[in-house]
């Protein structure tokens, strides 16, 4: 494996870990309660610690391709869940379990929330991965 394409996984294993460090930081640190979407978000990315660092110790990209089935769901996740923070039409009509969905517990300069950073997190994992896959395609060629 090329030294860009361990560069590639290790960004995406790193985000993934940085992800999930502040996802139990929130929650057991700072006792915030997930809702049922945050919960989803974590069993999103939770496994792709262990997809990136298996493919980054093993030193090959094809056994990482669950992590961007898995980012990419997660990517939409993210952006319904902010969406319903952001959006008042779409938080109206109740809970999506005993935490609110559109509870904000963090909002720094009124856009940074929980779900926001997990968006953030799944969209360079995604597209960190895409590259990789690209970069691959043309050194094959």
């Amino acid at each position: 494996m090329k030294s860009n394409h361990e560069t590639y996984l290790f960004i995406t294993w790193a985000a993934a870990l940085v992800a999930t460090a502040g996802s139990l930081f929130f929650s057991e640190v700072l006792k915030y309660e997930p809702c049922e979407l945050c919960w989803y978000q974590r069993i999103l990315m939770y496994p792709l610690i262990f997809i990136y660092g298996a493919a980054l110790v093993k030193k090959k990209v094809d056994i990482a391709f669950p992590g961007i089935l898995l980012s990419g769901i997660g990517m939409f996740v993210s952006i319904y869940h902010y969406s319903i923070q952001k959006v008042p039409a779409l938080s109206e009509g109740g809970t999506c379990g005993l935490v609110p969905c559109n509870v904000q517990y963090i909002n720094y300069f009124g856009f940074v929330t929980i779900p926001f950073l997990a968006g953030l997190a799944f969209i360079i994992i995604f597209i960190t991965h895409f590259m990789l896959i690209m970069k691959k395609r043309s050194s094959e060629a």
